[in-house]
């Protein structure tokens, strides 16, 4: 029978029980009924000022989740930058057209993993323990870490062999996104988890670029170092996590909707991977959106995703309570963040390709150590991130996520603006500052919107709420890279052929050759500044060796190409930046109609809104059914 909700507080002073007497975790805090809170009842979240919570504790919570999160983004971007040498290292040729669709799979069967399973673990969080499957992820990501590391394989099976591995990391990797979230909210109280998700959101954010720098310094080593480097740290993290942590938050008997979670994960994949197989050229396009095995991933994938909400509106114990939504801090910050994830996640590979196939070359660097440069000079946007995260944190437990997430969403948008203004061989002193205003403005939504979305949450459904922020946040990303790639790649088609035709005829290259480079597909050109190799050693092939020595010692050197592409990939620059700056203004909007500052349960009935009621009255009867 389902009891009616009341706003009673509880004997204990709403004080959660973090742990019995023995020092085993509790599986639910605040007033119980053999083992289920009540309603009304304080569990963790519901102590406003967290008198009952342990000081210690939260500050171990704190540092170990931000190593486990730091781990897992660090190695995504760290393969990102040591792709080369990888790929050197297992003698396959990723420029290839046969074999692009391995080096797709290297740069985003992570992401892939990740957007799918996060929300379904986030879920199993919930009903067995956020700490033991947070555990579980560092455990994971670690074995797969030392197995990446031996690969003994060569050629197509090693390519095969990184990459279903890599996707084992990024189980692991979606255990420890999952959950770290919900472990924080669990742990801190209401009023400094800002400050708390604004260490964490720094650190995911660092890792990335951390990776960039550590990538290029281990990779031209021994490429094995790449993925050996986090094996360390997975091994005192887990070990840590077994003995330190504790569950402190509600956990829910329930079973698991395996209809909920197969079509979710099947619509989900099938959409990521549309995506994915969209970025390679098809038939006579230099793209693949019209072939039909990418619209039936996209298309179908939709479909089936829309049958998992019918799903989970017909199921007794749904993988994900769709009546979340109606609860407008968390409906409007998810879209706020889907919106930024939107124009941040493809801005770092055109960045990268901007710095290593045009800017650096023209300053003198080699092509082959344009990874490591572009990272360093990208540090400026991880300073905005280091500065901005924790403080617009600190300052939104007062103040609530709305103004600082809403400001820096617009301050994004106008260094996007700020971009199109620069050339294209730009004064670095410009960038530098341009990059660092775009940290700061995405440093600052960050933590905010992350503690408005998850203040926000129920506890029983923490774990799936953060799950599927994280879903909407890497599923962004992956969308982002394809509408960032479709725009340059568009822009370029415009424009390259005939630049490249031109230029290599007033350097002596015969008609044939010519028109046969200029006719490739642009994306080649964008792989290869991405990877670090030198595009017209690319382009040229084998007719390279044909022509005089002087000539391709030009053709091939460090001017000829960056200045070639200037004009045509300065207009597809354009419209990337223009997607983002909408996006991020769009993104603004929602992020101002989250409402004031808004934390669950710490409100009277009578103060809730009608939706916020509703789910409060939902949440409560499954609690006790």
């Amino acid at each position: 029978m389902r009891m009616p909700s009341s706003p009673r507080t509880p004997a204990n002073g709403g004080r959660p029980r973090s742990a019995t007497s023995n020092g085993r975790p509790a599986e639910t805090g605040g007033n119980r009924t053999n083992g289920i809170p009540r309603p009304g009842g304080g569990g963790p979240a519901a102590s406003g000022h967290g008198h009952g919570h342990d000081d210690r504790y939260k500050w171990i919570a704190l540092s170990n989740t931000t190593l486990g999160i730091l781990m897992a983004v660090l190695n995504s971007s760290i393969v990102l930058i040591a792709m080369p040498a990888i790929f050197r290292g297992i003698g396959l040729n990723p420029l290839a057209p046969s074999n692009t669709s391995y080096l797709l799979w290297m740069l985003m069967g992570f992401m892939v993993v990740t957007a799918v399973l996060v929300v379904s673990l986030g879920r199993i969080g919930d009903m067995f323990g956020r700490v033991r499957m947070y555990n579980l992820g560092f455990a994971v990501f670690t074995v797969f870490s030392i197995l990446l590391s031996i690969t003994w394989l060569h050629g197509t099976s090693a390519a095969l062999y990184l990459i279903v591995l890599r996707i084992g990391q990024g189980v692991g990797g979606a255990l420890l996104m999952a959950n770290s979230s919900a472990i924080l909210t669990d742990a801190f109280p209401s009023h400094q988890r800002g400050l708390a998700m604004g260490i964490n959101n720094v650190a995911m954010i660092a890792g990335s670029f951390i990776g960039l720098i550590l990538g290029g310094v281990l990779a031209p080593v021994e490429w094995r170092l790449v993925f050996l480097v986090s094996v360390p740290f997975g091994l005192f993290g887990t070990v840590w996590a077994y003995l330190k942590l504790r569950d402190t938050g509600v956990r829910t008997k329930s079973h698991i909707d395996w209809w909920g979670n197969l079509t979710f994960a099947a619509g989900l994949i099938m959409v990521l991977v549309g995506i994915t197989y969209g970025l390679l050229p098809y038939g006579g396009h230099t793209m693949g959106w019209t072939s039909p095995f990418v619209l039936v991933m996209l298309f179908g994938g939709l479909a089936i995703l829309v049958l998992f909400g019918y799903i989970e509106t017909k199921v007794a114990q749904p993988m994900f309570h769709l009546d979340l939504f109606r609860i407008r801090a968390f409906a409007m910050g998810n879209a706020a963040n889907l919106l930024a994830s939107l124009s941040r996640g493809g801005l770092m590979f055109i960045i990268i390709i901007w710095l290593q196939g045009i800017w650096l070359p023209q300053h003198g660097y080699a092509f082959n150590i344009t990874p490591l440069w572009a990272g360093i000079y990208m540090v400026p946007l991880t300073v905005g991130f280091l500065i901005a995260g924790p403080t617009s944190g600190f300052l939104a437990d007062r103040f609530g996520a709305r103004p600082f997430a809403t400001v820096g969403l617009l301050l994004a948008a106008a260094s996007f603006i700020l971009f199109q203004i620069l050339p294209v061989n730009f004064p670095y002193p410009a960038f530098a500052g341009i990059l660092l205003l775009t940290g700061l403005g995405m440093g600052m939504f960050g933590a905010p919107n992350q503690t408005g979305i998850m203040n926000s949450l129920p506890p029983n459904q923490r774990g799936a709420g953060a799950g599927m922020t994280v879903t909407f946040m890497s599923s962004a990303q992956v969308l982002s890279i394809g509408v960032f790639f479709t725009l340059m790649v568009l822009g370029l088609a415009a424009s390259l052929p005939s630049a490249l035709l031109h230029g290599l005829q007033a350097q002596g290259v015969s008609t044939a050759v010519a028109t046969r480079v200029s006719h490739l597909p642009p994306v080649g050109s964008l792989f290869a500044a991405f990877l670090g190799y030198n595009p017209m050693a690319q382009l040229l092939g084998p007719a390279g060796a044909q022509l005089p020595h002087h000539t391709f010692v030009y053709l091939t050197g460090r001017s000829f190409f960056p200045k070639l592409i200037s004009g045509p990939f300065g207009k597809g620059l354009h419209e990337a930046f223009d997607f983002a700056f909408g996006a991020c203004i769009v993104g603004a909007i929602a992020s101002l109609l989250r409402g004031a500052k808004y934390i669950h349960g710490q409100e009277q009935p009578a103060q809730r809104e009608p939706a916020q009621q509703a789910v409060a009255e939902t949440t409560m009867g499954a609690l006790v059914d």
